[in-house]
């Protein structure tokens, strides 16, 4: 299931822009689409600096299903998650309800150590991990259509829907990925953030020509923020679901929640900590 939220994000993370100026009125022509996206890309160079100062927890549920649509096995994550340099960190703290042994704490904190080393030195727009698609790249692979205003949870939005080019030429998974999806963004109009995103796979998805995996056609992902304080939005949860076909061999169907809440202040103590935890200021 992270494959595919990975996959999934992978173009629309760098669509998650500070606050920016007001936009117009409701009745106002709506503004061309390539040019709102570069302005929401402009502007994710301050959402990096602000959000440094926060940290929320997360709480990740999946669910393997069986060919009955029943879930057969469950599994839960939780964990405290913040930015540094950009990059989400994500430091596990339970599983399944129960906190981490001595052995699995150790094992954790040597991880987000050195994951937290790596993303200092790893500038924002580069990935830790894998690829990112630019959103100038994006607007070469996909077609946009049906630009519109709605109000989403009260706030106006400009909406409109998406879908990846069969004969667009991609180089890396990210792009391959691209070509695959259709879906709907929500933008908010005032503060240009994605306030929702819901994507699909509208055809099968081979990795390593399929070898390796294939993620199949109806495989979805939800995403949500919201706003949190001073400007900041952060987010509050996502949802999917996947059918793969692993190795040619095992066919897989998982069910995925996130669950993002407790939003506070903090600074992050590398140097004089080793185990690089989150410290709160205070409650928002």
């Amino acid at each position: 299931m992270r494959v595919l939220r990975d996959l999934c994000l992978a173009g629309f993370l760098v669509l998650l822009p500070a606050a920016g100026p007001a936009q117009q009125a409701a009745n106002a022509p709506l503004p061309e689409i390539p040019q709102l996206m570069r302005e929401v890309e402009e502007h994710q160079k301050q959402l990096e600096k602000v959000r440094e100062n926060y940290t929320f927890n997360s709480i990740v549920t999946t669910q393997e299903i069986d060919a009955n649509g029943q879930a057969k096995k469950t599994e839960t994550v939780e964990s405290d998650d913040f930015f540094v340099n950009g990059h989400l960190i994500e430091r596990t703290v339970k599983k399944d309800g129960q906190p981490l042994s001595d052995r699995e704490q150790k094992k954790e904190t040597d991880r987000v150590t050195k994951l937290v080393e790596k993303a200092e030195k790893t500038p924002p727009d580069q990935p830790l991990e894998g690829q990112i698609v630019t959103v100038s790249r994006l607007l070469e692979i996909m077609d946009v259509s049906n630009p519109r205003r709605e109000l989403f949870r009260g706030r106006p939005t400009i909406v409109f829907d998406f879908q990846g080019r069969k004969d667009a030429k991609t180089h890396g998974l990210a792009e391959d990925a691209s070509k695959k999806l259709r879906g709907t963004i929500w933008i908010d109009e005032a503060d240009l953030q994605v306030a929702h995103l819901e994507v699909s796979f509208d055809d099968n998805f081979k990795i390593a020509g399929g070898l390796f995996a294939s993620i199949q056609k109806g495989s979805s992902f939800r995403f949500d923020q919201t706003l949190v304080a001073d400007g900041l939005w952060l987010p509050t949860g996502a949802e999917g679901t996947v059918q793969a076909r692993l190795l040619m061999v095992k066919n897989l169907r998982e069910h995925y929640t996130e669950r993002d809440s407790d939003f506070q202040r903090f600074h992050v103590e590398t140097r004089q900590s080793k185990d690089a935890r989150s410290v709160p200021e205070n409650k928002q």
